[in-house]
């Protein structure tokens, strides 16, 4: 069989359209390798991605899981590359065999972004003219990205957002497979975004991306921490790992100020070693201050139901004071819309700083200007997709992107009704080759949160699915024990079976809560992407039965 790499075509990949090119001389001089007689050789783009690469582009092949990218060179010198980047192995492999020249550096992966920031003169980027947002922490951050980006555009900028839905440059969507694209790419959404005069972009950072270098000589002006709870941990090895890495993105060399969620030990900690500037923001009644501990520099209160979301207080430094609504349910949804809110209090603050405003001075206009955006526009009020996305009113129908202990755990407590009578059907699996140790917590998780509990796949990838359940129903069956015994039902289809019987078992005052997958479209089993979109099939599975369905909205996905 082919590979795939070789006979798909990446879609053409966003880029400015008017830049100029860079001698292949200096790219070597910054990843530290040696251009020799192709020194003048000019480079106007660049990819780590063979099937994306457009002519004049460098391609920068690193060594994979599966393949060396110097296998594909040859691809990449025929749609146009006009040098290769590689370390020894790839030049080895390469020796004589094509006709631009191969350059060689101990590290071409570490090198990708440095380079791609010379290349597309984002080093150069005017942050004032289009200041950049991030957002990192295990769950929240599509969310607070989406609220970072109405928001803005509520103040009147015109926006870009990249993550793990979509990555939007002005009004063009453009499909995201990855939570944060790889740096080559990044750099050139960036330099394209400043081109078509964006205001501002926020964008998601995975420690994936942290890890894999995917945001390297990225500078944010202001990142943002939600929390830190299990996930990952096949990548990192333990939350130890898991949190040195999303701390990277506290450091100079990525961000040049911070607000950090002091909600949790790991919050008050990221926040303690930052070598940043840091606000801290305290969202929860258990994050308020204790003996010995400083109370946070914002802080949510008064947080009340409205509908289905939320109204609260938000408190800052010097009296400044904000009253906040978003129509998203859980009071996690009031803790991601008070980090954008502070998150864009801080970049105008210190917008104002650099123009020689003091910072208390400046605390009156900002806080008026962002009070009238939020009474004006209600920019938290948002159909995020698949995250608390609503798609049936009686019974309560919502899919969530929760897919990890404590973000189920959050969304069942988020969608429980306070109507005595009303149950909590929940639909949710594990995903394959993935942390395995959080199988069964997430079956003890439904048990504690749902009356009913229904086990099915979620992406199997190449693992047995009935394995997967196995662990995720033994934990169920555990926490079951000396209870109230819940409900727990097995359905290997997670379409026909699992949705479809959520909805048969319920009634007009349940909640039905489909979680794991929100936004995406297709099921992953054995290397073969199904199509199965949760929001449609609980869609579909209501009308069957009779009850309403929410208008179906664009997929962003």
């Amino acid at each position: 069989m082919r590979d795939r790499h070789l006979v798909e075509k990446k879609a053409a990949p966003v880029r400015p359209a008017h830049h100029g090119s860079v001698p292949l001389g200096r790219i070597a001089d910054v990843a530290g390798a040696h251009a020799g007689t192709g020194a003048q050789v000019a480079v106007t783009g660049a990819s780590l991605d063979s099937r994306s690469i457009l002519p004049g582009d460098l391609y920068i092949a690193v060594p994979g899981a599966h393949a060396h990218g110097a296998d594909f060179a040859a691809s990449a010198v025929s749609s146009g590359a006009v040098a290769v980047l590689t370390d020894d192995a790839g030049a080895r492999l390469l020796a004589d065999t094509l006709p631009v020249p191969v350059l060689a550096c101990p590290d071409p992966r570490g090198a990708a972004g440095a380079v791609a920031a010379l290349v597309y003169g984002t080093g150069e980027r005017d942050a004032a003219a289009m200041p950049l947002f991030a957002v990192t922490g295990t769950n929240g951050k599509t969310t607070t990205t989406y609220f970072l980006n109405s928001l803005l555009r509520a103040l009147g900028k015109t926006t870009g957002l990249i993550g793990t839905i979509e990555i939007l440059a002005g009004d063009e969507p453009i499909p995201s497979k990855l939570t944060t694209p790889e740096s080559t790419d990044v750099h050139a959404l960036l330099a394209a975004m400043a081109e078509r005069g964006l205001g501002a972009a926020s964008m998601e950072v995975s420690s994936h991306a942290l890890a894999f270098g995917r945001v390297d000589s990225v500078v944010f002006d202001v990142a943002g921490f939600t929390n830190l709870t299990q996930d990952h941990l096949d990548l990192h090895g333990g939350m130890d790992g898991y949190y040195a890495t999303k701390a990277q993105l506290f450091t100079p060399a990525r961000a040049k100020r911070a607000v950090v969620t002091v909600d949790d030990t790991w919050g008050r900690r990221m926040a303690a070693e930052a070598s940043v500037p840091v606000q801290t923001l305290s969202t929860t009644p258990s994050a308020a201050r204790t003996s010995g501990e400083a109370r946070a520099d914002w802080r949510v209160s008064e947080i009340h139901r409205d509908g289905i979301g939320s109204r609260f207080r938000l408190d800052g430094p010097h009296d400044t004071s904000f009253s906040v609504r978003t129509g998203l349910p859980g009071d996690f949804n009031a803790s991601n819309a008070a980090l954008a809110l502070v998150m864009v209090a801080e970049q105008l603050l210190a917008a104002a700083e650099g123009s020689g405003t003091a910072r208390r001075a400046a605390l009156p206009a900002v806080q008026a200007a962002l009070q009238h955006a939020l009474d004006a526009h209600d920019p938290f009020t948002l159909a995020v997709p698949g995250r608390m996305q609503l798609v049936g009113t009686a019974p309560v129908a919502v899919v969530d992107f929760a897919h990890n202990p404590d973000a189920l755990e959050r969304a069942l407590l988020a969608v429980r009704s306070p109507e005595p009578a009303a149950r909590v059907i929940v639909v949710f699996g594990a995903t394959g080759q993935r942390d395995a140790t959080k199988r069964p917590v997430m079956g003890a998780v439904a048990v504690a949160g749902a009356d009913v509990v229904i086990i099915t796949d979620d992406d199997p990838h190449d693992e047995d699915p009935a394995a997967i359940r196995a662990e995720v129903l033994k934990g169920a069956l555990a926490a079951n024990e000396g209870r109230t015994p819940r409900r727990l039902i097995e359905e290997l289809d997670r379409r026909a079976g699992a949705i479809f019987r959520a909805v048969e078992l319920a009634g007009p005052g349940d909640t039905i809560l489909v979680a794991g997958r929100g936004h995406e479209v297709h099921q992953e089993v054995k290397g073969v992407n199904v199509a199965l979109d949760d929001r449609v099939e609980l869609r579909l599975a209501l009308e069957h039965f009779g009850f309403p369905a929410t208008t179906a909205g664009r997929i962003e996905s």
